[in-house]
């Protein structure tokens, strides 16, 4: 053997070892614009990373939160990175079921990252998921439609406004619906919004004694506004509709007022798929009879399974794509307002706070949100859209169908809701509540 053909026998053999020594990572994630956006630059650190590939399952909220639940108790192993919420993280570490994300590079720099996020992530003070953008909730109006109507939109609205300003907006024979919110059942599609509604009329989701009161006056008014508004003054199908359903309808110019995630306020503002960029305002979430929890703290977070055999390469990459080099690389190929929100003190230098008209309501809801504290009643709960308990899950998914049923007509509010409050009392007692 000549020694040409010699090296070249070598060389293949090496490419070959290369080749079989790459790793592919399955990531799952929810298909939200800022998540399409990540596995879009994430060509980046593939060049960046050659001996990793990303492989991705991006799948509609219901049906991720499912996939990734069976997928995490079962210890099933099909994902190495599992995009998840503040819900998961805690419950999930707590179980042993995450990888602890200790020993972070020293550029990534957890210190830039608000306290109130680091906490909601963590176990103990183990940080079990590294965020990619943390959101409250505000309410997005149209400027130009209540200029046209003679209306002020107030810094701190009531839901009983927000009714009102409804009505006089509503004109669904021009496709202009006074108020979209969500419908779609779901823990958290409609009930996160539903929650935050029933904390603003003064009601929560058990007592002192783990004890639920959904047969209560609060959620009685509360269900009844909330139930009323749509029907009246929502979009045709609203029982459908989603936070990405919503965000359509409001880009189109089909929704005069939208009460959601802040972190819409990027995409209601790109005049590349918003109709209405130019005419979009921004104030708070309404309140009530309190403003205990009127408005939600949320976080998607990259996490990964104690199951995968690739954590090493699936730090690598949650460390990108939660760093200050994302958010940079998204400022630089998408702009400024772009950069995920929520999650980073030095997001909001003067540059973005400048660029992003929405980004002073969203550092301020942010700030005032207290998961410790979500009514004006004591709870013996932490969690302002949800309850932080492993029980929730299931039982919020079935109040969200229930409250679904209820906006399309199958059942009378009272009737929906002595439901609810039957179904889970039941559920708690077999779970052995009060502990």
């Amino acid at each position: 053997m000549n020694l040409s053909r010699l090296l070249l026998g070598s060389t293949c053999i090496a490419l070959a070892g290369a080749a079989s020594a790459a790793q592919t990572l399955t990531i799952a994630t929810v298909n939200n614009a800022d998540m399409i956006r990540m596995q879009r630059l994430s060509q980046t650190f593939e060049q960046q990373n050659p001996e990793i590939d990303l492989n991705w399952v991006v799948l509609e909220e219901n049906v991720l939160r499912q996939r990734l639940t069976t997928d995490i108790a079962t210890q099933g192993g099909q994902f190495d990175v599992l995009t998840i919420g503040m819900y998961e993280a805690s419950l999930w570490g707590d179980k042993g079921w995450l990888a602890p994300m200790t020993d972070l590079p020293a550029d990534y720099d957890l210190d830039d990252v608000f306290p109130s996020v680091r906490e909601g992530l963590s176990v103990d003070g183990t940080l079990y998921a590294l965020p990619f953008y943390a959101e409250s909730s505000m309410t997005y109006y149209r400027t130009d439609l209540f200029e046209q109507a003679g209306l002020q939109m107030p810094e701190r609205p009531t839901w009983t406004q927000m009714a009102e300003f409804a009505e006089k907006l509503h004109k669904p024979d021009l496709d202009q619906y006074g108020m979209c919110l969500r419908g779609k059942a779901g823990w958290g599609e409609n009930m996160a919004l539903v929650t935050t509604v029933a904390n603003a009329f003064g009601a929560r989701w058990f007592d002192e004694q783990w004890q639920p009161e959904f047969n209560g006056p609060e959620w009685t008014r509360a269900a009844t506004f909330y139930v009323d508004l749509l029907s009246k003054y929502g979009p045709p199908g609203a029982s459908s509709n989603g936070f990405n359903e919503n965000l359509a309808l409001f880009n189109t110019g089909k929704c005069a007022m939208w009460v959601d995630a802040t972190v819409a306020g990027s995409f209601v503002t790109d005049a590349s798929q918003s109709k209405v960029a130019d005419k979009v305002g921004f104030t708070f979430a309404p309140q009530q009879d309190t403003d205990k929890g009127s408005a939600w703290l949320y976080s998607w977070a990259l996490a990964i399974p104690s199951t995968s055999k690739k954590q090493e390469a699936a730090k690598a990459f949650t460390t990108w794509a939660t760093s200050k080099d994302y958010a940079k690389l998204v400022a630089e190929t998408d702009g400024v307002a772009n950069v995920p929100p929520g999650t980073r003190e030095s997001t909001y230098s003067a540059e973005y706070m400048a660029a992003a008209p929405f980004a002073e309501i969203t550092l301020e809801s942010l700030k005032q949100a207290d998961p410790a504290s979500p009514s004006a009643k004591p709870v013996p709960y932490v969690g302002i859209q949800l309850v932080t308990i492993p029980e929730f899950q299931a039982i919020g998914t079935q109040v969200g169908k229930m409250f679904s049923a209820a906006l399309t007509g199958q059942m009378p509010v009272e009737q929906m809701l002595t439901a609810v409050q039957q179904s889970t009392t039941r559920e708690m007692k077999r779970a052995g509540y009060p502990k």
